[in-house]
């Protein structure tokens, strides 16, 4: 298993973590078989979604952020609901298929690791699995 260092710059941020599972895939060896992300943190979260316009990153963060206020009559303790919310509506994890070597992903495809408790420095775990 592979640990993939993060670092967000804001309290919520996208930041594209394609090119680094890419490449983890590749050092792998592996020709065939399944990739593995989990997200081992309560505020975050993982997503595939378009990168070529780093506008929709700010349109999904403005959206999620409208629905889910920061600043709300939560009952939580540590003042984060928000962001244990919005990681709970997105993904902690992803499968994504290996095929002769390299992930099977979109044209327009990136992956995206979502921070909505931040700034904070993250981890995602890389688990890749031949078959």
């Amino acid at each position: 298993m592979e640990k993939l260092k993060v670092a967000s710059r804001g309290r919520t941020d996208m930041i594209d973590i394609t090119h680094e599972i890419q490449e983890t895939v590749r050092k792998s060896g592996v020709k065939s078989g399944i990739c593995l992300l989990f997200v081992p943190h309560t505020t975050g979260a993982v997503t595939i979604t378009e990168f070529s316009d780093p506008n929709l990153m700010h349109d999904i963060l403005k959206s999620v952020n409208d629905l889910i206020p920061f600043e709300n009559q939560y009952t939580h303790e540590e003042g984060n609901a928000a962001a244990h919310i919005k990681s709970s509506l997105f993904n902690f994890s992803l499968e994504m298929i290996i095929d002769e070597g390299e992930l099977v992903i979109g044209g327009y495809q990136g992956i995206f690791f979502c921070e909505f408790d931040g700034p904070r420095n993250r981890q995602v775990l890389v688990k890749i699995m031949e078959g």
